[in-house]
């Protein structure tokens, strides 16, 4: 087992990438998609579902964490790998997200942001500094710098602030992070969708020299092609040999062409959020379980899974659950879905190396355009 922090590429596909990051608690197999586990817990599942489903590593939130149940409680029961019962790689964001969906709860300053918590109206302050000493109690292996979010579209001017503010807050959490043997600090490229800005960013923060770098502003209401060109502009002027994160994305779509671009770390709450309203991704494409088609219907979501909540149980089965409101049924399709996100990364990865991404990724979108025909 490792006691450092590095990142190798073992082949190459195009600009396409796979290979694996490596930290004291476990290998990451990279393109890798991380399953959200926003309060110490990917909601309706148990940890060693996650893991059996194949994810390497699961994310935490500082936001919600420092508020309950409390980052200095989380540090006295043992962190929160002890705590959540998850032995792997865990990633915290910065919270920074977060805070710019309170909107008018929150007041960002060059010290930090002050807000009122969603939970009790109680008010906080979370500066850069305090951003990192929370995800060392929380016992994080990748940390996020604390970075201000702009949602797209948004003027030149406020974007160009909020990428040089977050320039200044990276260069505090460089200071703050010091030296943590085994563990990462990640950087966060802003920029709104000004090219120019955008570079601007991934090249100062390429100079802070950081554990990874992750493409952050993104999957905040923009167009999949605005997604794809603000790729296409930054992604070329982060490091080969440091991970890149492209935050919070995304479809299966998404993660298929950021894939070819040279992202290799991923997360979004699409799979548990689905899966807890009733919706299924499968390999003939997305599935509504609410809808009246599938309530005779015995057949599996997908009898070629080894998910067992793919191949166990009958379509009729679960639409009655869905239905009815039955937690099962929120249960069994998170399942599904987390499932089927990590047999994506598998297939890619795997294309990856044999030197047919291309191919797969055709192959993959035939399957959905196909859909879900039924026999006989």
């Amino acid at each position: 087992m490792t006691e450092t922090f590095s990142f190798a590429v073992s082949a190459t596909d195009g600009a396409a990438r796979t290979g694996a990051i490596s930290t004291p608690r476990g290998a990451i197999r990279t393109p890798a998609f991380m399953p959200v586990g926003t309060a110490g817990t990917v909601k309706a599942m148990y940890p060693e579902q996650v893991r059996d489903a194949g994810a390497d590593i699961v994310l935490g939130n500082t936001y919600h964490l420092m508020l309950r149940p409390g980052a200095e409680r989380v540090a006295r029961l043992g962190g929160l790998h002890a705590m959540m019962n998850w032995p792997g790689p865990i990633l915290t964001d910065s919270g920074g997200f977060q805070v710019m969906s309170l909107s008018a709860l929150r007041k960002i300053s060059e010290e930090g942001v002050t807000f009122r918590s969603h939970l009790d109206g109680s008010a906080h302050v979370l500066t850069p500094e305090r951003s990192i000493a929370i995800q060392g109690l929380l016992g994080a292996d990748i940390q996020m710098q604390l970075d201000e979010c702009v949602r797209l579209p948004c003027p030149d001017e406020a974007a160009e602030a909020a990428m040089r503010l977050s320039l200044r807050w990276a260069e505090r959490c460089r200071a703050a992070f010091g030296a943590q043997p085994g563990r990462a600090l990640f950087g966060i490229v802003q920029g709104g969708a000004v090219d120019r800005l955008r570079v601007e960013s991934a090249r100062e923060l390429v100079g802070l020299d950081l554990g990874g770098y992750a493409v952050g502003g993104l999957a905040v209401g923009e167009p999949q092609a605005e997604m794809l060109r603000i790729l296409d502009v930054t992604v070329p002027h982060l490091p080969a040999g440091k991970p890149r994160y492209l935050m919070g994305v995304g479809t299966p779509d998404d993660i298929l062409e950021a894939v070819t671009r040279g992202i290799d770390m991923f997360d979004c709450v699409m799979p548990t959020r689905a899966g807890r309203h009733g919706q299924a991704f499968t390999r003939c494409g997305r599935l509504n379980l609410r809808n009246a088609c599938h309530a005779d219907d015995p057949r599996p979501l997908d009898p070629a899974s080894a998910c067992p909540a793919a191949n166990r149980y009958s379509r009729a089965y679960l639409h009655h659950l869905v239905r009815s409101g039955e937690i099962l049924g929120m249960m069994l399709l998170t399942w599904n879905n987390i499932s089927y996100y990590q047999d994506l990364m598998a297939g890619l990865r795997s294309a990856i190396e044999a030197g047919r991404l291309a191919d797969s990724v055709a192959e993959t979108r035939e399957g959905w355009a196909r859909g879900d025909v039924r026999q006989g």
